[in-house]
């Protein structure tokens, strides 16, 4: 019989290098990075607590450590604010060490978003649980991951959530082959492609940064050799689990998402989420927008355009 255990673990993979953000990162984690005034990776936590996940683990590496302190309490800090009468400033800085219970534990070498996974057995044991990517932020406004612990709820097995992207978009992803269900929103998942080359793709839906997995999965990752890179890849466990009887843990379900995701892996997404976020905060935009509006109509126009980051 399928578990229908409710899902109240959260595993956020966070041991990344952040090559793409060098020379920042050489010394601060990628999720770190500020959007505006608080880390990115603050919001995906906000987003697993929104959903009722309230047990953080933290997958972590080395220089990782301002990740831990940013979730702890900063005693000396809140008493200087407290001193000074600061009390919106001092609401801010508990408001990250009072979100959910948080642990950590650390993937000694960088073997990939599976392994990062497989890091996650002991604590999370025999339950269901979701994975959340520290660099992939969906907007508060949009419950993806509520519909995805619900789609696990109804269907079993574990659910990934898939984005439509356009067709020379698809090769830097895994892709997902699909077939409809009753529900307009949740498919049935059938293969699942690493970063296909481009022409071979099943479909233009990809994988985004949320993930809800049965424990099944720790199982076949234990046994998954290193795929794409090098790297033990969560796809390919994935895909394993898409061909089991949902009896044994099996079955692998999408919910097609058409809401708000920031990518803050790349620098230019990065850009475009601060800018957003700036917009739309009311302490902020009254100031930002027209100094925005009359940069952008002073500046000259950059026709060349250079290639997108993946």
């Amino acid at each position: 019989m399928a578990d229908f255990s409710p899902v109240l673990k959260a595993v956020v993979p966070a041991a990344g290098l952040g090559t793409r953000f060098l020379p920042t990162t050489k010394a601060t984690p990628k999720e770190m990075l500020p959007i505006v005034d608080k880390p990115a990776i603050q919001y995906v936590v906000e987003e697993a607590v929104a959903a009722g996940l309230t047990d953080v683990l933290m997958v972590t590496g080395r220089s990782k450590r301002s990740i831990e302190d940013h979730f702890d309490r900063a005693y000396e800090l809140e008493e200087a604010l407290r001193a000074k009468g600061d009390e919106e400033r001092l609401a801010s800085v508990r408001e990250s060490s009072d979100l959910a219970t948080m642990h950590y534990v650390r993937q000694g070498e960088p073997k990939g978003l599976g392994h990062a996974v497989y890091c996650a057995r002991q604590h999370v044991g025999d339950e269901p649980f979701a994975v959340l990517l520290g660099d992939d932020m969906i907007d508060a406004r949009d419950a993806l991951l509520t519909r995805m612990i619900e789609a696990r709820r109804q269907y079993g097995g574990s659910v990934v959530a898939l984005m439509e992207v356009e067709p020379d978009q698809v090769s830097a992803y895994g892709c997902a082959a699909i077939q409809p269900t009753e529900d307009d929103d949740i498919v049935n998942i059938t293969d699942l492609v690493e970063k296909p080359a481009q022409g071979d793709a099943p479909s233009n839906w990809i994988i985004i940064g949320r993930y809800v997995c049965d424990p099944a999965v720790f199982d076949v990752l234990e046994k998954t050799p290193p795929g794409r890179g090098g790297e033990i890849q969560l796809t390919d466990a994935l895909r394993t689990l898409a061909g089991m009887p949902v009896e044994e843990g099996g079955q692998v379900h999408g919910v097609l998402f058409r809401g708000r995701r920031y990518d803050t892996g790349n620098k230019l997404e990065y850009l475009r989420t601060v800018v957003q976020f700036a917009s739309e905060r009311p302490d902020l935009a009254p100031d930002f927008m027209p100094w925005l509006r009359d940069f952008v109509q002073s500046h000259p126009a950059a026709e060349s355009g250079g290639s997108r980051e993946s």
